[in-house]
């Protein structure tokens, strides 16, 4: 069974930064689209980032521009570099993988709060 593990969560001051990681338990033969969601409390889950194999990247309006994604394709790893930081911004940020089949990680809490 595949997992994915994000890292890099916490408690941030508004303004502040964080780095998000997210590695896949295996090696897939290809992997196509990765990317970064996020759920806050008595929402649905949204889209915060994703970029394909090739490297085309797609932005949620609210994080153009502070927020950066990147792959790292011969460690299957995705990163979410978060600058600029709000309390709106606070949720739980998962990634996603498609690869054989679509895996999702358990999670990582991002508190954004002074």
């Amino acid at each position: 069974q595949v997992q994915l593990v994000e890292s890099g969560g916490g408690l941030v001051q508004p303004g502040g930064s964080l780095r998000l990681s997210c590695a896949a338990s295996r090696s897939f033969f290809f992997i196509y689209d990765m990317g970064w969601y996020r759920q806050a409390p008595g929402k649905q889950r949204e889209l915060v980032a994703t970029i394909s194999r090739g490297g085309n990247i797609n932005y949620a309006d609210s994080v153009k521009g502070r927020f950066t994604i990147s792959r790292d394709n011969s460690k299957n790893m995705v990163y979410l570099q978060m600058n600029s930081l709000k309390p709106e911004d606070t949720a739980v940020y998962y990634c996603k993988l498609d690869a054989s089949g679509t895996y999702w990680g358990q999670g990582t809490q991002v508190t954004v709060s002074s």
